[in-house]
């Protein structure tokens, strides 16, 4: 039998099992086993660690462990994720593009409402998710521990809270998304980039106390639905300034 001390720092410290959360953590095994392995057989998917220390070196996902190795696994942050190559110079890599499981949509709509790329339907399955994750190169946004631990994926992050906008803070924290946002520029049903149109081609479509006060438009070319700034614009636009305000107040 061989055993390893682990310790996972800061919010990682809050992912394995409660009665296995300390500051340190002897876990034993049997065999050969990659760093991979023994973080994910605790409850962490690989998608959470941005850096591996063994014995002060640092290490990839293949390292295989040694009994009575000392690990320190850091959080991956936009300034700290060696491994997923997901960053480089605390700078992203590749478009900041997502797509979230059956369970946020809710997440997708506010995404969206920032103009970030959110894929996002409400029947997708597990196969279908990791293998739209790796063929479109994107984000997997999930709560699914199991799903992230895939091997397939390279790219996620396992969503903590249950609240929507507690999500989005977690989100432009995790991905540094400030710099990313472009309010209003997709459509909120269907995430299509969204079109300037001129009034008289969609009047036939408006309420009359539409057609009265409001001379600017957009439409989405995949669903059609059509877009002005009426109030359900106005409490968008508050709720967009109050959660980047709050991303800021965060040190993003």
């Amino acid at each position: 039998m061989c055993e390893v001390n682990i310790s996972f720092l800061n919010e990682l410290n809050n992912l394995p099992p409660k009665r296995k959360r300390s500051q340190e953590l002897t876990v034993s095994f049997k065999g050969s086993q990659s760093i991979k392995h023994i973080i994910e057989s605790l409850g962490i998917p690989h998608t959470e660690a941005g850096l591996l220390i063994v014995n002060e070196q640092s290490v990839d996902f293949n390292y295989l462990v040694q009994s009575g190795d000392v690990i320190l696994v850091h959080p991956a942050r936009p300034n700290l994720d060696s491994l997923s190559g997901l960053f480089r110079d605390g700078k992203m890599t590749i478009e900041p593009r997502f797509i979230l499981d059956n369970h946020l949509g809710k997440l997708a709509a506010y995404l969206r409402m920032f103009g970030i790329d959110a894929a996002y339907r409400n029947d997708y399955q597990d196969d279908e998710l990791a293998q739209l994750t790796v063929d479109h190169n994107r984000i997997l946004l999930t709560r699914d521990r199991q799903l992230l631990m895939r091997k397939t994926i390279r790219y996620g992050y396992l969503i903590r809270s249950l609240d929507p906008e507690t999500q989005v803070h977690e989100i432009f924290r995790r991905f540094d998304l400030t710099g990313q946002v472009t309010p209003f520029h997709r459509c909120l049903r269907c995430n299509s980039p969204l079109k300037p149109i001129e009034k008289e081609v969609v009047l036939h479509r408006l309420q009359p106390l539409t057609r009265k006060y409001f001379q600017e438009f957009q439409i989405c070319p995949g669903c059609q639905q059509v877009y002005w700034k009426g109030s359900h614009y106005e409490r968008m636009e508050r709720l967009v300034t109050r959660l980047v305000a709050a991303s800021h107040n965060d040190g993003l």
